[in-house]
């Protein structure tokens, strides 16, 4: 009996409705989350280290960023893909600290004036935007080398990048703002 070999023969798949609902279920949970009042006297721990928290893991998710840009450059696809992987986890642990801080702690409002009030609020909203597209964006730049689309990859990861690194950054940016009024 003669044994044969089995080609590994690759078929791509539709992550598209996948990418949509998880993307409309992540901005709708928020958008409700915002506008729910919070829990009243809730003192299983301090709660205000959460902020501290999601800017911590926007700093993660900038720098490993920074590294998957620096390796892709540089032809190192293996080290880009992790660093992509490392910034993923950490804007995903972002998503997790955001969404327990807004069921827990009512919105904080920004108490500056003047030039700072702009610019807060200028952050702010290109801020919120901008990581609204990211999660379509990101999702589908992931997924597209998931099914072997490498210039597919390529063409919508030059505006992932850039909109993912100007979300990690602003996010700190609006914590370090919002941070003396919590």
């Amino acid at each position: 009996m003669g044994s044969k070999m089995s080609e590994d023969v690759f078929t791509p798949r539709n992550y598209k409705p996948a990418i949509i609902i998880l993307t409309i279920v992540l901005i709708s949970a928020i958008v409700i989350l915002l506008n729910l009042p919070g829990i009243e006297g809730f003192d299983a721990f301090d709660v205000m280290l959460l902020p501290m928290m999601n800017a911590i893991f926007n700093v993660f998710a900038f720098l490993f960023l920074i590294g998957a840009l620096i390796a892709i450059l540089k032809g190192n696809v293996k080290v880009h893909r992790r660093f992509i992987y490392a910034a993923l986890v950490a804007t995903v642990l972002f998503l997790i600290t955001y969404v327990i801080f807004h069921s827990i702690a009512s919105a904080t409002s920004f108490g500056g004036e003047g030039f700072m009030a702009v610019l807060y609020y200028f952050v702010l909203i290109t801020h919120i935007t901008f990581a609204i597209s990211i999660i379509p964006l990101a999702l589908t730049s992931i997924t597209h080398t998931w099914n072997r689309e490498f210039e597919r990859h390529k063409k919508i990861s030059r505006w992932t990048m850039p909109i993912w690194l100007y979300v990690s950054f602003t996010g700190v940016l609006v914590y370090l703002l919002i941070r003396p009024y919590y």
